[in-house]
């Protein structure tokens, strides 16, 4: 098996075809790790949330990472990981446009929480929106018979 560096284009293609990823944040010295559902628009990663542990500590440290991988090629798998800035989306534009691309895809809101039980655009939600400004994409690829270049 060789491993090798994904080009950007080859990151950004994951980034778009994959919907779920594990989010890295730091407070206090202390990692904490959860997976997330995304939507990518070229430029940034929108999310949502419940309030909770990820939400205080990103508020506190907005330094985050994002790693997305797909291992479903046999004997092969590609990896990319983001690092970027927390943001949350609190004008009702940015709101509803975090909202229009997430919802594109099924099961977005998982898992965020179980059943979104508030219209999701009130002022008076507990959901959240969020984004990460994509600041720096690396990428890896292995597969069985290549070569790295």
């Amino acid at each position: 098996m060789f491993v090798k560096e994904m080009t950007r284009a080859d990151c950004t293609a994951l980034l778009w075809a994959c919907r779920l990823g594990r989010l890295a944040c730091s407070y206090n010295d202390q990692p904490y790790v959860v997976p997330i559902y995304y939507a990518f628009d070229g430029h940034h990663l929108y999310s949502f949330s419940m309030p909770g542990k990820k939400l205080l500590w990103m508020r506190e440290n907005p330094r985050v990472c994002v790693q997305i991988d797909d291992c479903s090629k046999h004997l092969g798998w590609r990896s990319v990981v983001v690092d970027g800035v927390y943001e949350e989306l609190t004008g009702p534009r940015d709101r509803h446009y975090g909202w229009s691309l997430l919802q594109q895809h099924a099961n977005w809101w998982e898992p965020g929480a179980l059943t979104p039980d508030q219209p999701l655009l009130s002022s008076h939600s507990d959901h959240l929106f969020y984004r990460i400004w994509i600041e720096h994409i690396t990428g890896r690829q292995a597969a069985c018979g290549e070569r790295a270049v």
